[in-house]
């Protein structure tokens, strides 16, 4: 399988993910609400990791801004990142031409 592929299909279930996320939802939640509500326990660990393996202001400048934006935006930019990243990679064929002078 080539990396183009993967990236296509990559994008195509965060796009899957994305639009799940922002249609069945009752209302619409943060990330950092859909996170404690898959896992109580699950923000303090992130946060925990992050400051431990990054530094605090990691959590700060960074995680806690993405954590208030809806749930349904991390998968849907990964997939307009995936996306893109697969059309440049994708490259144009050449076409073969006579190097003769008619």
């Amino acid at each position: 399988m080539n990396i183009q592929r993967a990236l296509a299909v990559f994008a195509a279930v965060m796009i899957v993910v994305s639009v799940a996320l922002g249609t069945f939802e009752v209302h619409p939640r943060g990330l950092g609400e859909f996170l404690a509500a898959i896992d109580a326990s699950m923000l303090s660990r992130v946060q925990g990791f992050i400051v431990r393996w990054f530094g605090n202001w990691t959590w700060n400048a960074l995680a806690t801004p993405l954590l208030l934006r809806p749930a349904w935006l991390p998968p849907a930019s990964l997939a307009l990142l995936a996306t893109g990243l697969a059309l440049t990679l994708a490259g144009r064929k050449t076409t073969n031409r006579s190097r003769r002078r008619s």
